[in-house]
């Protein structure tokens, strides 16, 4: 009965701020100004497929680079010694204490047609590029932003391999490849299905990095939803109808990696 209690405000907190609102954009979904029944907003959604097809290809390449950078990072972490990798996370956590906007709009000054780089490239003769306004820069955009979310959770799975897994694989034969694939990477899995979750659902579903270093002609899902609750085009129950198409894919891609991550891992 006291667990129960003490369950209470986080019930109260899903069935707030949770439940409610998932309610509400079913119910605009599927329904009209005059409040009546219909699929018509779910398909109008079909229009907009080139902008889901395109946020989907650049949060999964955002993905993918995320999860190379970030996977010797985290094993370089997790085998330092324990007061060092405390230093180590500080620093690579160091970027999230500022703010998510600030942090984006430094990347315009850097890719700016008149930027940092470019005025770098000019020094050697080379340039001026277009970085800026281009899918580049947007994946680099989510690259930089969402990388913490990747090295966190492998880090967190990686620093509980026992060593002396990888000492006992190296004394029976394998080489560095052959203890990277049949040992680190089988024990990491966990901490790779998390970080591609952490990664890719934030990724496909922004809109500030997409709408600064972008452009105009780099519309993703999450400007498409913004649009239709901010912008000119107001249109609240075709915004609920994207929203629920993306929740779906997002659902449907989780359900897919769930099934990459095994329940029971011998990590020590």
């Amino acid at each position: 009965m006291k667990m129960k209690l003490f369950a209470a405000p986080y019930l109260v907190w899903m069935v707030v701020f949770i439940l409610v609102p998932l309610i509400m954009v079913a119910v605009f979904a599927f329904t009209t100004d005059g409040g009546e029944f219909t699929l018509d907003n779910i398909s109008d959604v079909g229009q907009y497929a080139n902008i889901f097809v395109r946020s989907i290809w650049l949060a999964l390449i955002a993905t993918a680079i995320c999860l190379v950078m970030a996977y010797p990072i985290s094993f370089m972490l997790s085998r330092m010694e324990k007061h060092r990798q405390g230093t180590m996370l500080m620093i690579v956590m160091l970027p999230m204490w500022m703010n998510f906007l600030l942090r984006t709009y430094a990347w315009m000054t850097l890719l700016g047609n008149n930027g940092i780089i470019n005025f770098l490239f000019g020094l050697v003769g080379l340039g001026p590029f277009k970085l800026i306004n281009t899918q580049g820069a947007v994946v680099l955009g989510m690259v930089y932003n969402y990388l913490p979310f990747m090295i966190l959770p492998l880090y967190s799975v990686m620093v509980k391999i026992d060593k002396s897994l990888i000492e006992a694989a190296s004394d029976l034969g394998c080489g560095s490849v052959g203890v990277l694939f049949r040992v680190i990477l089988p024990l990491s899995l966990p901490g790779i299905t998390s970080g591609v979750t952490m990664v890719f659902v934030p990724a496909i579903s922004t809109f500030i990095i997409s709408r600064m270093l972008g452009g105009g002609s780099n519309l993703l899902i999450g400007d498409l939803i913004e649009m239709q609750f901010l912008g000119n085009s107001y249109n609240p129950h075709l915004g609920a109808a994207i929203s629920l198409v993306l929740m779906v894919i997002i659902l449907v891609i989780m359900t897919i990696m769930n099934q990459f991550s095994p329940d029971d891992q011998v990590l020590m």
